[in-house]
């Protein structure tokens, strides 16, 4: 029997490939699947790690990234697209140019991917300055947490005032739309903004005592773009997108000896998120 046609929403994933399975692309597959999306995929950079860190990263070369990118653009289509890691200059660039040729109208989710969780460094600091002027402008949401905001609005972010604050420089930049995501900072309180043109909204949930977080933000605006796929208004898609992060980590299983993987396969009752 073939089980009732359940996918909704087409979501293009252009980001590094995670050997531990715990972020990057196979997080991003995990997530939409999870959500009920359709995830492809172009893969920029392979990464061989583990829940205690990144041992090796080799690129994709940019020409191949693009021909990725063109193949899924061409034939299944994508109703959103979410950048992550995106390792230097020359893959910026190409996907850019990519987006600019076969992806025009369709709203990207960039996660400024630039350090691993064990802090391997995954973006070259030479290329936050392409990333600014040549992927920002593709943005319908642009979702970094505190030390890629610090990164990107040239600020400290130490507390809530500061992020609202940073928010705005970022918003400054042309972007439409910030997820701030405060995971980074202490309390026991976790603190994401989302401004917008129209104002900032804060949305708060008890912080987790967990070390098992590796894949997070990944995972995080991968359920944003699958909930734009999906035509969920952004608002939304972020309340889904974070109940379903909070959930992911509770039932995380505890694999490895360091910052461990989520678990995607979470379902939530949807009559429940709002």
């Amino acid at each position: 029997m073939r089980a009732p046609h359940r996918l909704r929403g087409r979501v293009l994933i252009c980001a590094g490939s995670d050997s531990g399975g715990g972020a990057g692309i196979q997080a991003d597959i995990k997530t939409c699947t999870a959500l009920g999306a359709y995830a492809a995929t172009a893969i920029t950079a392979l990464t061989a790690q583990d829940t205690h860190g990144v041992q090796g990263v080799i690129g994709v070369p940019p020409d191949f990234i693009r021909l990725q990118m063109r193949m899924v653009l061409r034939d299944i289509g994508a109703d959103a697209i979410k950048t992550g890691m995106l390792a230097d200059a020359a893959t910026i660039e190409a996907v850019c140019d990519e987006l600019d040729t076969d992806a025009r109208g369709i709203p990207v989710v960039v996660d400024p991917v630039m350090v691993a969780k064990g802090g391997h460094p995954l973006l070259a600091a030479e290329a936050v300055a392409t990333l600014t002027a040549r992927l920002l402008p593709h943005a319908a949401v642009l979702t970094p947490n505190i030390p890629e905001a610090e990164v990107l609005a040239g600020m400290a972010i130490p507390d809530r005032a500061a992020m609202a604050v940073a928010a705005g420089r970022l918003l400054a930049l042309g972007v439409p739309a910030v997820l701030l995501k405060g995971g980074h900072m202490a309390g026991p309180v976790v603190v994401d903004l989302l401004a917008t043109r129209e104002g900032i909204e804060s949305f708060e949930s008890a912080r987790i005592d967990s070390t098992n977080t590796h894949g997070t933000g990944c995972t995080l605006a991968s359920a944003v773009a699958a909930g734009l796929a999906q035509g969920m208004p952004l608002r939304a898609a972020v309340i889904r997108a974070r109940a379903y992060v909070l959930a992911a980590i509770a039932a995380a299983p505890g694999f490895g000896g360091g910052h461990g993987p989520l678990d995607h396969t979470i379902t939530m009752d949807p009559g429940s998120l709002f």
